[in-house]
């Protein structure tokens, strides 16, 4: 539809849509007047402050967790490979006469 069509009607059934479908401007998403001073926030007791802290800690934490794990699984590969290959480095059984 282009904006001929709409003029020969003189309806825009697209502006029509969207103005039943806009919600209505929310009193806290309003701006204040000029000069109104802002309301002060509301004190509420702090009931999440351990597992805030906790969450935090684990948050700092994470990336080296991750390089321990992906270290333990470049070891755990390696240690797999050596064991598989029965060459372990270590001569323990022989008393070096073959």
């Amino acid at each position: 539809m282009t904006d001929k069509d709409a003029g020969k009607d003189g309806e825009d059934p697209t502006a029509d849509f969207l103005a039943e479908v806009r919600p209505e401007e929310t009193p806290w998403r309003t701006e204040r007047p000029p000069g109104e001073e802002a309301p002060e926030r509301a004190e509420r007791p702090e009931k999440w402050g351990r597992a805030k802290s906790a969450g935090r800690a684990a948050a700092k934490a994470a990336p080296y967790v991750q390089a321990a794990a992906l270290a333990t699984w470049i070891v755990s590969g390696t240690l797999d490979d050596s064991a598989d290959s029965g060459d372990s480095g270590f001569d323990l059984g022989s008393s070096g006469d073959a």
